[in-house]
């Protein structure tokens, strides 16, 4: 049985990776085509990423490239209808919440192609944010669900899906993290900025809310610097949030901007910081499985494990949260948390085996 995986962002490819290694390592029946959308261009997503994660060089290159939501979903769909057309799969897999996912859904089920969504009924509430149009639009469609939490679960099967559709299976990001832990490696920028470990800070930031006011964000980042003990606060920055930041009135010394990292590379930065400020969702269940303070920019999150049992405090969005969650921080007075249930590095193979079964 063929199924196709669709991956489109950086957060896919990682989750992808878990599943594809349950395929190769075990004997399910199942052949797999992996389709890379082209949905973001990223430097990061180069040769190294895919021989990092072990991940083959994707059977389809779809290219679809940047645009706006509109524009993606509609060349997404476009070119993934003619990829149909010439050979149909039994299963369309898509994980996450991204644009590529949503659209692929949306094609494959006008295709009466079966849909199966990994990292399904997690909800925000916060119809701001894209990635929660599209988590309810492939909720609604899909065929099969694969969910991270037994909450996830459970809110599906209240929502009317059958019992026989959805399974509790874990977190395909965490195995991923669980597998290549012991290969993490020192960035370059490790020795040129002399870090020490538990001795700085990771900043990540890329939402609308936080990046698109110059005044909002310019604000943040002095906040963050005025109260980071005057450890460096190193922030991987995309070029777009770039060009805003070198108009804005920032002190220099401590703040330090770096280019994308690899996943190896930026993983090693989380596992040895200080603390993570962050409006990432993923990041926050990497931080809560290395057990590192996670200070996540938002007002809702679709993610409340990692607050609940994890490393991970939502802070919102405004600026002056910031100075009291650092003071708790540095007071030595974050919480420890533990790891939620079934984040085993297992969940690949579970995935691939009721798969094999379906």
């Amino acid at each position: 049985m063929k199924i196709d995986l669709i991956a489109g962002a950086r957060p896919n490819f990682v989750k992808i990776a878990s599943i594809i290694n349950a395929l190769e390592t075990f004997d399910t029946g199942l052949d797999y085509r992996l389709i890379h959308t082209g949905q973001h261009y990223d430097k990061a997503l180069s040769g190294d990423f895919f021989k990092d994660l072990k991940i083959p060089d994707p059977h389809v290159n779809l290219g679809t490239g940047s645009g706006s939501q509109a524009e993606q979903t509609a060349a997404i769909m476009i070119a993934y209808e003619k990829v149909l057309i010439k050979e149909k799969p039994k299963i369309c897999v898509v994980v996450g919440d991204v644009t590529s996912s949503m659209a692929c859904a949306i094609t494959a089920k006008k295709m009466q192609v079966k849909v199966a969504h990994v990292e399904a009924g997690i909800r925000s509430e916060d119809w701001s944010m894209p990635e929660e149009v599209n988590r309810v639009l492939i909720d609604s469609i899909a065929d099969y669900f694969f969910t991270t939490t037994q909450r996830a679960k459970d809110f599906l099967l209240k929502t009317g899906k059958e019992e026989s559709q959805v399974f509790f299976v874990g977190n395909t990001m965490i195995d991923t993290l669980l597998r290549f832990k012991p290969k993490f490696r020192k960035p370059k920028i490790w020795e040129g900025l002399n870090l020490k470990e538990d001795n700085y800070l990771v900043l990540t930031l890329h939402r609308p809310a936080n990046v698109d006011e110059t005044n909002k964000l310019e604000y943040t980042l002095k906040e963050i610097l005025k109260h980071s003990n005057g450890l460096p606060v190193i922030f991987p920055v995309h070029p777009r949030t770039r060009k805003v930041l070198n108009v804005l009135d920032i002190p220099e010394g401590k703040l330090h901007l770096i280019n994308a990292l690899g996943y190896l590379e930026f993983n090693y930065l989380v596992q040895h910081a200080k603390g993570v400020i962050t409006d990432s969702g993923g990041i926050t269940e990497e931080t809560t499985v290395l057990g590192i303070p996670c200070l996540t920019l938002r007002d809702h999150t679709e993610r409340p494990e990692t607050i609940e049992q994890g490393t991970n405090e939502l802070i919102g969005t405004m600026p002056e949260n910031i100075a009291p969650a650092l003071a708790k921080l540095f007071q030595g007075n974050w919480k420890k948390g533990e790891i939620p249930e079934l984040w085993d590095g297992k969940a690949g193979e579970r995935i691939t085996e009721i798969l094999s079964r379906l």
